[in-house]
């Protein structure tokens, strides 16, 4: 028994000392006073949220299933204006979901490479062939027609990798 209560007291002051360096760095970052409830809560929330069966299931369980959208080029053009890039490359499109694709509305997520603006040096102008950027976004898709199309206004911008 004594040795059970001697774990339990070493995981409860980890658990301090954790939560002590946690609010004194959170102090030293920002020069305010932390939020202590709202830090407990987050933390309480992301843990509890990486325990949801159902994301467990969905991690574990599921492949991305890869669909083909047919409205490329509006994405495309959704995909710059909202990551500021340059241009996209519509041919390296790669779109997915974890979701039903039965279903009439399901979530996808759109991988492609992004180009950077021409840069100018000494009055040259260099236009490079190789991206920049790779640019992860998610949206609803939904059938129209047979066909599988990307709502443009619901996507949003999830990265923009910077490639070297």
């Amino acid at each position: 028994m004594a040795k059970i209560l001697r774990i339990i007291l070493v995981i409860v002051l980890f658990i301090i000392f954790f939560e002590i360096g946690l609010f004194s760095s959170y102090t030293i970052v920002t020069a305010e006073v932390p939020d202590i409830q709202g830090l407990i809560d987050m933390q309480v929330t992301k843990i509890t949220g990486f325990f949801n069966p159902q994301n467990v299931n969905d991690v574990l369980i599921k492949d991305p299933t890869y669909v083909n959208i047919t409205n490329q080029k509006d994405v495309a053009m959704q995909m710059e204006n909202l990551s500021n890039v340059d241009g996209i490359n519509v041919d390296s499109m790669n779109a997915s979901t974890f979701d039903d694709t039965d279903n009439s509305e399901f979530n996808v997520t759109i991988e492609a490479l992004g180009y950077a603006a021409p840069n100018s040096t000494s009055g040259q102008i260099v236009i490079s062939q190789d991206p920049s950027y790779k640019v992860i976004v998610s949206g609803v898709a939904f059938y129209r027609n047979g066909e599988l199309v990307v709502d443009t206004d619901t996507i949003k911008v999830d990265s923009v990798l910077k490639l070297y």
